[in-house]
């Protein structure tokens, strides 16, 4: 078991959990109102924020493990074990806990409920969007400090890997093919990132910086949705094990096709030679 796939069986994780959870967020979305027991309204923001975190981490680490072993190849080897993975992934997934845990803490304050999340509104009750003028100064400077510490720093960390990994490529003698194959998958994650994560945090930095709560900050989610379903997909058929899977798939089905041709070609051959004496004699 290599790091990247326990880093990505994590990746998969949190996106399944994200995923289970989704039903609560198409139920208020289809009643436009939060109609769901108010206890609902926090547990289902923790996990959808901590599991859309944990997805911006281990995709960073992705990229760091692939440019350490493209930067430090032998020293990396030596400190490549699943253990020290598996060690990574739980610090990754206690520190986006954590940090999820006491933004949700500070917010709320000491004497925290549930209903600090549920606001009355014309249109009805709804969850973690209507804040009062004294909640936005508190909600607003938490915001942008979560997306810093679990999406721009990420980021930048994942651009300098990718970047360094793909020069340090170009100037090594790698056949083309794969110098192509990494190019691919540099491009096609740092798309996913930007894409799926970036309007959802870059509401944070906007909302700071005009003091309210973005009117479009539920549309800025719905890409962080599309990343539990790409994920999965992009790094399968971007992996050279899936390369090198459809490759022996491939060349199997040959083998096979090649080795019943060959019985076919042959027991042919075979009625064709049991039938000549017979057509010989017949014409006799």
């Amino acid at each position: 078991m290599t790091p990247n796939l326990i880093y990505m069986i994590n990746l998969c994780i949190s996106d399944l959990v994200f995923i289970l959870f989704l039903p609560i967020k198409i139920i208020e979305t289809s009643t436009n109102q939060w109609t769901l027991p108010a206890i609902l309204c926090p547990i289902y923001n923790f996990f959808h924020f901590s599991t859309i975190y944990a997805s911006v981490c281990f995709l960073t680490v992705v990229s760091i493990g692939r440019y350490l072993g493209t930067a430090f190849p032998i020293t990396y080897q030596m400190y490549k074990k699943p253990k020290y993975s598996c060690y990574v992934s739980l610090a990754l997934w206690a520190f986006v806990i954590f940090h999820v845990s006491l933004v949700f803490f500070i917010e709320t304050g000491l004497n925290s409920s549930a209903a600090y999340f549920l606001s009355t509104t014309p249109n009805g009750t709804e969850c973690y969007e209507s804040f009062t003028t004294e909640q936005l100064k508190v909600v607003v400077p938490v915001r942008l400090e979560l997306s810093i510490v679990l999406f721009f720093l990420p980021l930048s960390i994942t651009t300098f890997c990718y970047i360094h990994c793909l020069q340090i490529l170009m100037r090594s003698q790698m056949h083309v093919s794969k110098k192509k194959r990494a190019i691919k998958v540099a491009i096609t994650t740092m798309t996913l990132f930007i894409a799926c994560f970036a309007p959802y945090n870059i509401s944070h930095v906007i909302g700071y910086a005009t003091f309210e709560n973005i009117w479009w900050r539920r549309e800025a989610l719905l890409p962080s949705t599309c990343n539990a379903f790409l994920d999965p997909l992009v790094f399968y058929f971007l992996s050279s094990a899936t390369d090198k899977g459809f490759l022996h798939f491939w060349k199997s089905l040959q083998q096979k096709y090649g080795s019943v041709q060959r019985k076919f070609s042959a027991a042919f051959v075979k009625d064709v030679q049991k039938q000549k004496p017979q057509i010989f004699t017949t014409s006799l």
